[in-house]
């Protein structure tokens, strides 16, 4: 499979992520097949986020991954957060207890990257700043980024981050 570097994280991901957005009828037998086959044929990131099933696909994956903790090592996991049902919300605290939520979930210490998903228009950078520091300083987040958003929206989040946002991924 093809790869390519993630920005100027270090990281070599394949030009598709594995989606996992569709996962959360599967048990953790069926989860630990679909990541078998899915690093056995060089797909190693894996693509989630808090609202997919309802959080219930990051617990089938972590529940799958706790039964061979050791493919941990071999891939990449990236989540999303920020959306709240009827809205969205990037404010520090959102941002931090959707991270920690997804760690749990998912059985990991780590998140290799933490995406904003979609857009809050009304978004404070100050706030996300903080959160994205907060989230780094303490080990739980290597890299971040956004998902839809446009170049405007890129440059007013960098005008507080201070982390390069190494990904914006398009629907």
């Amino acid at each position: 499979m093809h790869v390519i570097d993630l920005g100027k994280s270090g990281l070599k991901v394949p030009t598709v992520a594995v989606g996992c957005m569709r996962i959360s009828n599967m048990n953790e037998r069926e989860v630990s097949t679909f990541i078998d086959a899915a690093l056995s044929n060089g797909a190693n990131f894996f693509d989630h986020a808090d609202i997919y099933g309802g959080g219930k696909c990051e617990e089938v994956f972590g529940a799958a991954l706790a039964l061979n903790p050791s493919l941990r090592e071999k891939m990449i996991i990236q989540t999303k957060c920020g959306i709240r049902p009827g809205r969205y919300d990037f404010s520090k605290d959102h941002i931090i207890a959707s991270a920690e939520k997804s760690l749990s979930k998912l059985g990991i210490e780590q998140l290799d990257v933490l995406l904003l998903h979609r857009p809050d228009l009304l978004m404070e950078p100050e706030e996300v700043a903080e959160a994205f520091e907060i989230l780094e300083a303490s080990g739980k987040v290597r890299h971040f980024g956004v998902s839809n958003h446009n170049p405007m929206q890129i440059e007013l989040l960098k005008t507080a981050v201070k982390q390069p946002l190494l990904i914006n991924q398009l629907q």
